[in-house]
């Protein structure tokens, strides 16, 4: 899962340095921090520093 989101993540980046428009570029930022956190969560999780399932 990790492979793919670090994938995601270096396409994001690329269409971020091409993006033209300021309103694309403001979509395509908040998609690439939606993927990082993704994938701090991913790595946390496989670490066993975070649980997968929620407490409750």
């Amino acid at each position: 899962m990790t492979y793919e989101l670090e994938i995601q993540i270096e396409e994001l980046r690329a269409e971020l340095r091409n993006a033209v428009g300021g309103a694309e570029r403001r979509q395509i930022q908040a998609e690439l921090e939606i993927a990082q956190a993704e994938l701090f969560v991913a790595a946390a999780e496989m670490e066993g520093l975070a649980e997968a399932e929620p407490p409750f």
